[in-house]
């Protein structure tokens, strides 16, 4: 049977963020969606093996609500908590979330737009902005603050991070990470734009195991 890539991004994307790394998948099954904080979640796949990959927090959304069955779980620049705690030192500033949270009520558009320019994603390639983001973007705040799937870790087969990642710094990726393979390309957070082909070959091998 032939395998289905479900691909999940981050906060302030959207599916067009996966068109470089899809069209390198060219020939394969694929699903683009953001991760879903309402319970709307498409179903899986009727048949055939299933390969989940999450770009940042569509990593942590797929661990924390497992929203279907996966045969491999791929990360890219993923994490499985992304606040810091006494325990976990690695993590972003409780502060730093609680701003974009207090400035993201009334400059939503701004927020979103500083925050991927931060990931090196420059305005003129930014997902246009609608008004019905806003919820999505501060429930994905929320997660980010609140989630922790550090006891999930183990689920995830393979780690794809950038050694240059201005998000997910190479200390928390291990802190996240203590058993699964990593593998590290000299790249940034948006691993599936800037690096299409390292990552679809990466893909394609968790593919063929299946298969």
């Amino acid at each position: 049977m032939d395998a289905t890539v479900l691909l999940v991004h981050g906060w302030g994307l959207d599916p067009a963020f996966f068109t470089p790394l899809a069209e390198t998948l060219g020939g394969m099954r694929i699903l683009r969606r953001g991760p879903v904080f309402d319970g709307s979640i498409e179903p899986a796949p009727a048949s055939g093996p299933l390969v989940a990959v999450g770009h940042s927090l569509g990593l942590l959304w797929l661990l924390h609500e497992r929203p279907m069955a996966w045969n491999r779980l791929i990360a890219i620049n993923g994490f499985t908590r992304f606040c810091a705690a006494s325990d976990f030192p690695d993590g972003v500033p409780p502060r730093i979330l609680r701003r974009m949270s207090a400035r993201l009520a009334g400059h939503p558009d701004l927020v979103r737009r500083d925050f991927l320019e931060r990931c090196g994603l420059p305005e003129n390639r930014q997902p246009a902005w609608n008004d019905a983001d806003a919820p999505t973007l501060a429930d994905g705040l929320r997660a980010l603050e609140d989630w922790d799937c550090r006891d999930r870790a183990e689920r995830v087969d393979l780690v794809l991070a950038g050694r240059q990642d201005p998000i997910v710094p190479a200390a928390m990726t291990s802190a996240c990470f203590p058993s699964t393979r990593i593998e590290w390309q000299d790249g940034g957070h948006l691993l599936p734009l800037t690096d299409p082909g390292w990552c679809a070959e990466k893909i394609r091998r968790a593919v063929e195991t299946l298969t």
